[in-house]
């Protein structure tokens, strides 16, 4: 295998410099094939209040060029072990959220033939129904570690089924989760109705909310995650607004109390293999 190609040297070319791509890295077409391809998904037409998501993708690859190549908190050099690559926008139909996801869909499916993982970058979170089918048309049921400061378990808003606050209830009515080995982290904040809390738990989620991470650690909550998932295949989503809004004012639901990013960090570092 040739050897990864990885970003031009910071110190060689200003990091404000070079390509418009995730930290700077080659494209997907460039390459031909990744380990890990990511994608921008710039689509917020299942928002229920604040839009604005659909410039995620475009943001977080301009923050992205301030990464340098080795990691000290889990001693990796990413860009030197595997190829990664930008595979550019999913063109999703901002005027109908049943064309969008179709579109989503499938070209999720599509990537997910040409490299062997997908990071997806939203966009809202109706996206991750989804980017969901075909990861799972190719692993099976998958393990869900749902970051969020909602259940996004609710049935319907406006009696439309497909919105950000449902994506996962529709996930579970079509099977691609692993209920048994599923979880929400973060959760917290005001609900419709008491019902809201003990219908996720019917439909088979453990929960660990921000209380729980403050009064028993970051540690704990990645004990509990890692004993949920198991072997497991395992699908990571996260809604920045996990994070309490002193660390991302710009959400669309901002919900006070939420995680650091100093704490959303250490759990996803903790991750580390599942």
């Amino acid at each position: 295998m040739p050897a990864p190609i990885g970003p031009p040297d910071g110190r060689k070319v200003p990091r404000y410099a070079g390509p418009d791509t995730f930290a700077r890295l080659p494209t997907l077409d460039a390459v031909g094939r990744a380990a890990v391809a990511l994608v921008g998904v710039p689509f917020d037409a299942g928002v229920s209040y604040r839009p604005g998501a659909r410039f995620g993708p475009q943001a977080v690859r301009a923050g992205s060029k301030l990464l340098r190549p080795y990691h000290p908190a889990l001693q990796v050099q990413p860009w030197l072990t595997q190829q990664i690559a930008d595979a550019g926008d999913i063109a999703a139909n901002p005027f109908s959220i049943d064309e969008a996801i179709e579109a989503i869909e499938q070209a999720a499916t599509d990537l997910l033939g040409r490299a062997d993982r997908l990071v997806a970058i939203g966009g809202d979170h109706t996206i991750a129904l989804p980017l969901l089918r075909a990861t799972a048309r190719q692993h099976g049921p998958l393990a869900l570690v749902h970051f969020d400061a909602h259940l996004d378990t609710w049935d319907t808003y406006f009696d439309a089924p497909y919105t950000h606050g449902t994506p996962f209830r529709r996930a579970v009515e079509e099977g691609v989760l692993d209920l048994d080995c599923s979880a929400h982290v973060g959760i917290r904040g005001p609900l419709y109705a008491p019902d809201d809390l003990v219908e996720d738990h019917d439909l088979g989620f453990a929960t660990i909310t921000t209380a729980d991470v403050a009064e028993r650690g970051v540690s704990d909550a990645i004990g509990r995650i890692k004993a949920r998932v198991g072997d497991h295949p395992v699908y990571v989503s996260i809604d920045i607004d996990v994070l309490d809004p002193a660390h991302a004012p710009g959400t669309g639901t901002p919900e006070p109390g939420g995680l650091t990013s100093r704490e959303l960090l250490a759990i996803i570092r903790g991750l580390v293999g599942v």
